[in-house]
């Protein structure tokens, strides 16, 4: 059974398979953002979590930093973060990390916390403390493209 707004297309074109694809397309369609939060919001919620403000001056530090690793954030995110990006292991083109250059990145909440686990433990082999993530996001909320 098709949903009412198909099934009216599809007796405007007299075609059942015409909802059919209607149907197909818009499941095809790539899901919306969740968008539940601001990336001031999150700078609260590390801020809070930490007990204290994020500071840009660290965070700028910490990004550009290698860890005990090869890799920085700066080593696919670039420096300053305002542009697309380029994973150092895969090639993948990353969007551009800043919110100022890239209105959706930290806007949602699940997203934010799946990328900071993976990208903390890839670049410190460890999760990133809730001050780093205040100090990263006052940096980031700085940047103009």
């Amino acid at each position: 059974m098709l949903p009412p707004l198909l099934q009216h297309t599809a007796m405007r074109t007299g075609s059942r398979a015409a909802g059919i694809v209607l149907l197909a397309v818009a499941g095809a369609a790539p899901p919306a953002l969740a968008a539940d939060t601001t990336p001031a919001q999150q700078l609260e919620r590390f801020a809070r979590l930490a007990g204290a403000a994020g500071q840009a001056e660290r965070g700028r530090s910490f990004f550009t930093s290698r860890h005990g690793g090869d890799w920085s954030c700066a080593s696919c995110h670039g420096n300053p973060p305002v542009a697309a990006g380029k994973h150092a292991g895969t090639g993948k083109t990353l969007e551009p990390l800043a919110p100022a250059a890239n209105p959706r990145t930290f806007t949602d909440t699940a997203r934010v916390d799946k990328w900071l686990r993976r990208n903390c433990n890839d670049v410190l082999r460890r999760d990133c403390t809730p001050a780093e993530k205040a100090d990263l996001l006052a940096w980031l909320t700085s940047l103009q493209p």
